[in-house]
C-alpha cells in the first residue's frame, strides 16, 4: 500500500490501514519536520511498530541526503528486538525494487546472543561469555599470539579483523535487514565474528535496533554508541519502562563483604608499607640528612660560609 502524507510517499506493507495508524503517522511526521521531541501512544494491537517504521523509513527515503534521519530503535528485550526487525523486513519487501538497496538495518545484542565461538559459548552466563571473548581478543593476547602460536585466540575475530582491514567496512554487509540469527549465519558462512561485525556496521546502517542500555547506560554507550553521529531519530519503544532502566543503569550495588574485603586489603598494604619503611635504615638516614644537604647546597651556591 502506498499513500501520501504531505510531501512524503509512505510505503505500508498491508492492504489496509487503521485510522489510528494514519493519525499516528501524521503526528510523527510533524515531529520529524520540527526536529523535536514527541510522546505518542496507541492501544495495544493496533500496529504501532509497523506504522512508526513505515513513516520514518519513508521519510528517510524521501530525503536521501539527510544523515540525521538514521533511526535508532531501542527495545527492552531481545524478543521485542527480533519482532521489530521482522516488521522491518516485511516493510522492505514491499518497497519498490529500486529503493530496497537503499536500506541497511540490523540488530545488536550482547556477545552471549551473537557469539559463535564454541569455547566462549560454553560459559554459563553472559558475563562469563564476555570474559572469555576478551581473553581471546584483547590486544595484548593477540600480540602474544603473534610471537607464540600456542596462545589461544578467536579465529572468527581474526577473520573479521582481516576483512575489515582489507576492505571498506561499509560494504562488509550489503543492504538488507539482519536479525541476530542472520548475523550469526553470516558469521559462520564467512568466518567472521557476528558481534564485532554488528558493532562496526551500526556506524553505517540506516536503522539500528538495540537495547535501551546501549544508549542510556553511560558505561555501555561510551563503548558501543560513541562513534555514531549525534543527530539521529531515536525511538524508545515501551517508554513507560524508561525510568526503571535509567535507575538501574546509574545504580551500583556493593555488598558488605566487598567493603570489608577492601578494608582488609588497605590495612595489609598500610602494614606492608610501614614494615618496609621501618626496615630500610638507609632510606630513613637519607630522609634525615636531606634537609641539611639542601641547606648546604644553597649556601655554597650564594657564596656563604
Amino acid at each position: 500500500m502506498r499513500f501520501q502524507i504531505d510531501d512524503v510517499t509512505v510505503y505500508f506493507p498491508y492492504e489496509h490501514i487503521y485510522p489510528e495508524q494514519y493519525e499516528y503517522m501524521v503526528e510523527l511526521k510533524r515531529a520529524l519536520d520540527a526536529r523535536g521531541h514527541c510522546l505518542l501512544e496507541m492501544p495495544t494491537g493496533t500496529g504501532k511498530t509497523v506504522a512508526l517504521l513505515s513513516l520514518i523509513t519513508s521519510y528517510s527515503l524521501a530525503r536521501p541526503g539527510d544523515r540525521s534521519l538514521k533511526l535508532i530503535y531501542c527495545t527492552r528485550t531481545v524478543h521485542e528486538m527480533e519482532k521489530t526487525l521482522a516488521e522491518l523486513r516485511l516493510l522492505v519487501s514491499h518497497l519498490p525494487p529500486d529503493l530496497r538497496g537503499s536500506l541497511l538495518a540490523l540488530g545488536l545484542s550482547s556477545r552471549k546472543n551473537l557469539c559463535i565461538n564454541p569455547v566462549a559459548l560454553s560459559a554459563a552466563s553472559r558475563d562469563s561469555v564476555d570474559s572469555a571473548c576478551r581473553r581471546f581478543t584483547a590486544s595484548w593476547v593477540r600480540s602474544a599470539a603473534a610471537e607464540d602460536p600456542g596462545v589461544p585466540t578467536c579465529d572468527f575475530f581474526e577473520g573479521f579483523d582481516r576483512a575489515a582491514s582489507s576492505s571498506n567496512a561499509a560494504v562488509l554487509l550489503p543492504a538488507g535487514v539482519y536479525s541476530l540469527q542472520d548475523l550469526r549465519a553470516v558469521g559462520r558462512e564467512r568466518g567472521w565474528c557476528p558481534y564485532f561485525l554488528a558493532r562496526q556496521t551500526i556506524r553505517y546502517a540506516n536503522v539500528v535496533v538495540y537495547s535501551y542500555q546501549y544508549l542510556l547506560d553511560p558505561k555501555v554507550a561510551s563503548i558501543i554508541s560513541k562513534e555514531m553521529q549525534k543527530e539521529c531519530v531515536i525511538v524508545f519503544d515501551e517508554a513507560h519502562n524508561i525510568d526503571n532502566v535509567c535507575i538501574e543503569a546509574l545504580s551500583v550495588s556493593i555488598r558488605r563483604q566487598t567493603l570489608e574485603g577492601a578494608s582488609r586489603n588497605l590495612n595489609r598494604i598500610t602494614q606492608e608499607i610501614d614494615r618496609k619503611v621501618q626496615g630500610n635504615r638507609c632510606y630513613q638516614t637519607a630522609c634525615r640528612i636531606q634537609p641539611s644537604c639542601r641547606r648546604f647546597s644553597t649556601k655554597r651556591k650564594f657564596g656563604h660560609n
